[in-house]
C-alpha cells in the first residue's frame, strides 16, 4: 500500500531498547572514542568529507546549529560508517520487518546536534528510526521539486523560506520520536531537522 506511493510512520513493530542502551554518550565514547569517523557537510551538492576521532566530534563539534552558518561549513556525522569498527553495534539493531523485493538493506548511523539536519535531497527508498531525541521531516513527492538553496541549512530554510510558502506548496511534515520509524519511498525529496541532540539510524533499501 505504501511501498511505491507515499511515506508512512510505523510504530511498535520492533523493540530496540537493547540497541538504545548501547547508544548512550558514555557507552559510545567508551566503545568508539579513539576511532576516526567521517563527517559530511550539510550541503545537497557537496561531497566534502572530514575525518576526526569520534571523541573529538562528540566533545567539540556536536553542538547546536548556528543559524548563520552555511551548509558547507556545517559538519555532520551520518552514514560513512566503518563497518569493521561499527558492525558489532549494528548487530544489536532490529530493523523494521518490511522489505521491497529485489532490494537489500544497508545501515547508516548518525549523531547530530539540535538544529542540525540535511537539506533537501533524494535517493532510493528506506526507513529512518530515531533512537534518542526528536527529528522533524519535510517531504515532497518526486514530481514536486522543493524551493531551496543547496548550501542553506534546513534550519535557515525553515526560518526564511518555509514561512513564505503558500499552503499548496508546503511539504508533508512529521516529527519522529524514539521508537518511531519513517518509511520514505524511492526518489521522494526530503530534508531533516534534529530538534534535540539526536541519535538515529536509517535502513536504505538498495
Amino acid at each position: 500500500r505504501f511501498a511505491f506511493s507515499r511515506p508512512v510512520i510505523v510504530g511498535g513493530v520492533t523493540d530496540n531498547s537493547a540497541f538504545r542502551a548501547l547508544c548512550t554518550r558514555e557507552k559510545l565514547l567508551a566503545a568508539f572514542g579513539p576511532f576516526p569517523v567521517r563527517l559530511s557537510t550539510a550541503n545537497t551538492y557537496s561531497y566534502r568529507k572530514v575525518d576526526v576521532p569520534f571523541q573529538e566530534y562528540v566533545e567539540h563539534l556536536l553542538k547546536p546549529q548556528d543559524p548563520a552558518r552555511l551548509g558547507s561549513d556545517t559538519l555532520y556525522f551520518f552514514g560513512d560508517n566503518n563497518f569493521t569498527e561499527w558492525g558489532p553495534l549494528f548487530q544489536h539493531y532490529v530493523p523494521p520487518p518490511f522489505r521491497i523485493p529485489g532490494t537489500s538493506p544497508a545501515y547508516s548511523f548518525g549523531i547530530a546536534g539540535s538544529g542540525s539536519g540535511v537539506p533537501f535531497h533524494w535517493h532510493g527508498p528506506g526507513f529512518s528510526e530515531v533512537i534518542f531525541g526528536r527529528k522533524r521531516w519535510f517531504l515532497y513527492p518526486p514530481d514536486k521539486t522543493p524551493h531551496f538553496h543547496p548550501n542553506e541549512t534546513t534550519l535557515a530554510w525553515l526560518q526564511h523560506t518555509y514561512p513564505t510558502l503558500p499552503p499548496a506548496q508546503r511539504p508533508l511534515e512529521c516529527t519522529l520520536h524514539p521508537g518511531e520509524v519513517l518509511y520514505f519511498p524511492d526518489r521522494w525529496w526530503h530534508a531533516t531537522l534534529n530538534l534535540d541532540t539526536s541519535v538515529f539510524i536509517s535502513t536504505f533499501l538498495g
